[in-house]
């Protein structure tokens, strides 16, 4: 690689997309957004999917739009668990469903006790959610696009298909689907049988820093990037935003905040004690062989889907966010991780029934509803940090917060006073930030995981929280949702 290099990030999140370029250099990291899209999903008689091929057309406008920056080379990541099916011929059987589908009910569970909760977590580390690609597919059996199926790609891989011609399935998305040992880090046969698929449908495992191939040449030539390749990066956002993690210790904890709060542990290998599976904790890979110990929370989806509920737009937020910080504290808190909240639609009206149905107050007023949702999401990251901790036997002494939700100062404070814990709020762009830097490694930079954190905390913006007050607030607020 020369001694500065440019490569661009297609980051794509559940409810918008980014084309990013990065120049990376010795002591560089300068980030510029070329493309910036919605994400939408379309409801068909079918039930609620992604528009695929709407997404890969706004790559391709990203796409061109970097040519000007002439990068070395194009990462794709994006959510986990979501996947489209190929024919024989290469051909999309479909639009991909989207997670938050109801298709699964029902199925999840009857899967996993076919093969047994606690053998099901030890093979595969997930904490049980019903959207897991291996009950989408359990729900799909017998159905005409399953059946036609020769090949299963998660929705980075199928863009990267689209672009290259090369199918694969990148490692730390591949440990989303419930269809991995987590072990062994391989399909496993076992998984697929209780999936109902057979294991060919799932093609042959690629690796962060992989080289993919060169863009196909219709794609090259609508792009203006004849020269450029396509790498595999940890293409799951949460692995690529935990890659970011501007850490320059090991006994950091970490949050990637935006739809959803994605909070655990990096460590060595899984844990799949019952212990960990009581507590729903996840085991998925990160980069160079790392395990991430995490706990899916619902996140800033609630902040989202209020707002979308409203009528309002995201330029209305931080006046609501002034009226949250006048509010009372703690007048009324929620389980963020109540199925409740899952799906789309009136947020705050069932945020209002979950609160009457617990006795306390419905929230009076949209700041006062942002308040009850901000503190329980610091409480929900409290009580996961806490239990990831106790489960491996670690202690944190920094938690880091990446993502959108490091623009939200309330939320990074109240994470910090109700963890009793700095909290170093940033990146913004972690996600896209890890997807450039796996690629920047794999052409020449930094050799070890901790050099590309170091440029990432030498380079990048991060504001600091230090816990402030009593905690003893907290530590009711927390045992009034039965956290401690």
């Amino acid at each position: 690689m020369p001694h500065t290099a440019t490569f661009t990030a297609v980051d794509l999140g559940a409810s918008s997309g980014r084309v990013i370029t990065g120049r990376v250099g010795r002591a560089e990291l300068r980030l510029a957004e070329v493309h910036r899209f919605g994400n939408h999903p379309v409801r068909l008689p079918s039930g609620l999917h992604w528009n695929a091929p709407g997404l890969y057309r706004e790559v391709l406008d990203g796409l061109r739009a970097a040519a000007a920056h002439a990068p070395v080379s194009v990462g794709v990541d994006s959510w986990g668990v979501d996947y489209g099916l190929l024919d024989a011929t290469g051909a999309l059987l479909g639009l991909p469903h989207h997670h938050r589908d109801g298709r699964t009910e029902g199925v999840a569970h009857a899967v996993t006790d076919a093969f047994g909760p606690q053998a099901l977590y030890a093979a595969n580390g997930l904490q049980f959610l019903p959207f897991n690609t291996l009950f989408q597919l359990a729900a799909a059996r017998g159905g005409p696009q399953l059946d036609a199926a020769a090949t299963l790609l998660l929705i980075p891989d199928l863009l990267a298909y689209w672009l290259t011609g090369q199918r694969g399935a990148e490692v730390t998305n591949a440990s989303t689907t419930g269809l991995l040992d987590v072990r062994t880090r391989r399909w496993s046969a076992s998984l697929a049988e209780a999936a109902g698929i057979p294991l060919s449908l799932l093609p042959a495992l690629r690796h962060p820093g992989q080289r993919i191939g060169p863009l196909l040449p219709d794609a090259a030539e609508e792009t203006g990037l004849a020269d450029t390749e396509v790498t595999a990066v940890a293409s799951h956002d949460t692995a690529s935003a935990v890659a970011a993690v501007p850490a320059l210790t090991g006994r950091f904890g970490y949050i990637s905040c935006g739809t959803w709060s994605l909070a655990g542990l990096e460590l060595p290998g899984p844990i799949t004690t019952g212990a960990a599976r009581a507590a729903r904790f996840t085991n998925e890979l990160g980069i160079d062989g790392t395990n991430r110990f995490l706990r899916n929370i619902m996140g800033l989806w609630l902040v989202q889907e209020s707002l979308r509920a409203w009528d309002l737009r995201d330029d209305a937020l931080p006046a609501l966010l002034a009226d949250a910080a006048r509010a009372a504290p703690f007048a009324s808190l929620i389980d963020a991780g109540d199925s409740r909240f899952l799906s789309p639609g009136d947020i705050p009206s069932r945020i209002a029934g979950y609160c009457r149905e617990t006795g306390q107050p419905a929230p009076d007023g949209r700041g006062e509803l942002l308040r009850c949702v901000l503190e329980s999401l610091a409480l929900a990251h409290r009580a996961t940090l806490r239990r990831a901790a106790a489960l491996a036997g670690r202690d944190i002494e920094v938690v880091h917060l990446v993502g959108g939700g490091a623009r939200n100062e309330l939320l990074c404070q109240w994470t910090a006073d109700a963890l009793g814990l700095p909290v170093v709020a940033g990146p913004v762009e972690a996600t896209a930030i890890g997807n450039i830097i796996v690629q920047a490694r794999a052409h020449g930079a930094a050799a070890d995981l901790a050099g590309l954190r170091r440029l990432v905390h030498d380079t990048q913006e991060l504001r600091h929280h230090s816990p402030s007050g009593d905690r003893t607030a907290w530590d009711a607020a927390a045992a009034r949702l039965g956290l401690e």
